[in-house]
């Protein structure tokens, strides 16, 4: 039997270097999924078969932000293709490089409303607007094929080939004929080498020079540049922030880096960007501008690889395009080393007080866990080489300022899309991608219901493949869809609607033995670290449920008068748990006051 087109599909992917797929099945890529039952172990790429084709797409986003690769999903024509944009979205406003391929009813019947048929072109056309094709022949695959893959990793985003079933099962064309019309495209793609020029680099380095008080703000764009980035900073004697996506670029054990920025950032960050009188910002896109320096304040140099995203978040005095390694090094024969180091004593000391603090807010009693403790627990027993993802919630606030990242950890979560449900997937991704790695989950129980709950059973579907099976889902259990919660109070002064924002109760340990995993549910703070030895030592996946209090507040590092009258307003409307609030509220906030801080 010749080969079809899915056999040369799967056979290009895998020339491309595609080890794996994530997807479901449907009639939509019967086609395909028959070159998967046909290709032998190690020859053609893995089909990795999830619960729902949005789990796919994270997947596929999270591969891509853990190896540096392209991510690649897979699903049928209509619903399934509907259902994976949200997590296309992600890898999209995340800037990472994702191939989706999705099926189509056959070429006959296309406008004639046939079942599933849906317009596919217009329905990517935002999410995968670089490039989005239907091959209509066969002789179209290669360079399909080709140009997608090129162009998710050239411009970091999203692309699409749509394929009608009936082209699926036709046979292959390798070759085009040598004829007008054709095209006759080749695999691969090195990344340039792009260095801002000269005369720029010298304009930079004299804004860094003359700046007295200068500070860093890095992103993803920064996570390959981490050396380079310590070098700067020792130089400058500046203190370095970090936006969330750029957690792991630097060590949180470093005493001149603040941690994380913006509402779920630190007091040291918020000092840092208030006090500078000069702005380097690195490989990021960090949009608050009310936690940046005001503008006039501070002169600014910001250095990125795409020249849309320069400019955009504060009034930069010099705009570098380029590779943030490449840019950095080219830069430190310019820079001068500062003489006078009290700023950098002042946000080392600033730094030190932060992390007794946050010590002391996880030790605080709570009814019945403080999810601070949770984290902070973790925190301290974090293996060597683990890989953190965490959701969107009140979660992702534990894990910005509790989670100490050591050098050669990685870390990510839904940054610019913030949607919820990532952060099981994304671990799932992170084990297959390096499974010898112990993988993290961080994520709150609404997040946790959404999705999280059915790809337990993915796991429990594929565990056997990883030697090392350490993987870890932390739930925080607190009934309370929480940061809405919390936005609900402080942002627009109204009590927590129950309505909206109480979940139902669910056993997560139990449901977790229940498909084959280990479970374990704690409900007391003398629990915690026990709880964490014993997932940690345990031979198969572990669901860790903490059973913790709603109402300690993720408190951001600056209260304004307009949040403090929210709450107040929040408060006085009759929230149904403000005796818990203002307890709470106050024994996280008085800490920072106490003698000798």
């Amino acid at each position: 039997m010749s080969d079809t087109v899915g056999d040369y599909l799967l056979n290009r992917l895998s020339t491309w270097g595609v080890r794996r797929i994530y997807g479901y099945p449907g009639d939509g890529i019967n086609g395909i999924m028959g070159a998967f039952s046909r290709s032998s172990d190690g020859e053609r790429p893995e089909f990795i078969q999830v619960r729902h084709e949005e789990m796919a797409a994270f997947m596929a986003c999270a591969h891509a932000k853990f190896t540096g690769e392209v991510g690649v999903c897979m699903a049928t024509s209509g619903p399934g293709a509907i259902h994976l944009l949200n997590g296309l979205y992600d890898a999209k406003l995340d800037h990472h490089p994702v191939v989706a391929i999705v099926g189509q009813q056959a070429r006959a019947g296309l406008g004639g409303n046939y079942q599933q048929e849906v317009d596919l072109n217009t329905l990517f056309k935002d999410v995968a607007h670089e490039f989005v094709e239907v091959a209509m022949s066969p002789t179209q695959i290669r360079h399909l094929i080709d140009r997608a893959m090129r162009i998710a990793l050239a411009e970091r985003t999203v692309t699409a080939i749509i394929i009608p079933n009936d082209v699926q099962e036709a046979e292959a064309v390798p070759e085009p004929p040598h004829a007008h019309g054709t095209v006759h495209s080749g695999p691969g793609y090195v990344a340039p080498r792009i260095v801002p020029a000269e005369a720029d680099l010298d304009r930079a380095a004299a804004v860094l020079n003359a700046g007295q008080k200068v500070a860093m703000l890095v992103g993803a764009g920064a996570l390959h540049a981490s050396r380079e980035v310590v070098e700067v900073a020792e130089t400058l004697g500046a203190g370095v922030a970090k936006a969330l996506l750029g957690k792991a670029a630097l060590p949180d054990d470093l005493p001149f880096v603040t941690g994380s920025i913006g509402l779920l950032g630190t007091k040291p960050s918020w000092d840092l960007m208030m006090e500078c009188d000069t702005l380097l910002m690195v490989g990021s896109s960090f949009p608050y501008s009310e936690f940046l320096p005001e503008e006039g304040q501070a002169r600014g140099v910001q250095i990125d690889h795409d020249g849309k995203m320069i400019g955009i978040r504060y009034p930069m005095e010099v705009n570098l395009i380029g590779d943030s390694a490449e840019t950095l090094r080219a830069l430190l024969p310019r820079l001068e080393r500062k003489q006078d180091r009290s700023w950098r004593e002042q946000i080392e000391g600033g730094v030190r007080e932060w992390w007794n603090l946050i010590e002391q807010r996880a030790q605080m009693s709570a009814n019945p866990i403080n999810p601070q403790l949770v984290f902070h627990e973790l925190s301290k027993r974090l293996p060597d080489g683990a890989i953190l993802t965490s959701d969107s919630g009140s979660a992702a606030n534990w894990y910005a300022r509790d989670i100490k990242i050591r050098e050669g950890m990685m870390g990510s979560l839904s940054g610019t899309l913030a949607t919820m449900g990532p952060g099981v997937p994304y671990a799932i991704a992170a084990k297959f991608a390096h499974p010898h790695r112990p993988v993290f989950a961080l994520v709150g129980d609404g997040a946790m219901q959404m999705n999280g709950l059915n790809e337990l059973i993915t796991i429990a579907k594929y565990r056997h493949q990883w030697a090392d099976q350490r993987l870890f889902i932390l739930v925080i259990h607190n009934r309370d869809l929480n940061q809405v919660t919390w936005e609900q109070r402080a942002m627009e002064g109204d009590p927590k609607f129950e309505g909206s924002q109480d979940l139902p109760d669910f056993p997560y340990a139990q449901y977790a033995e229940l498909v084959g995993l280990r479970g374990i549910r704690v409900d007391a703070p003398d629990q915690v670290g026990a709880a964490w030895d014993q997932a940690l030592a345990a031979d198969r996946p572990v669901v860790l449920e903490a059973v913790t209090d709603p109402e300690v507040p993720p408190l951001p590092p600056h209260i304004t008068i307009e949040q403090a009258k929210a709450l107040g307003s929040a408060l006085i409307k009759g929230d149904p748990n403000a005796r818990d609030i203002v307890k709470q509220s106050f024994k996280q906030k008085v800490e920072e006051f106490l003698p000798g801080r």
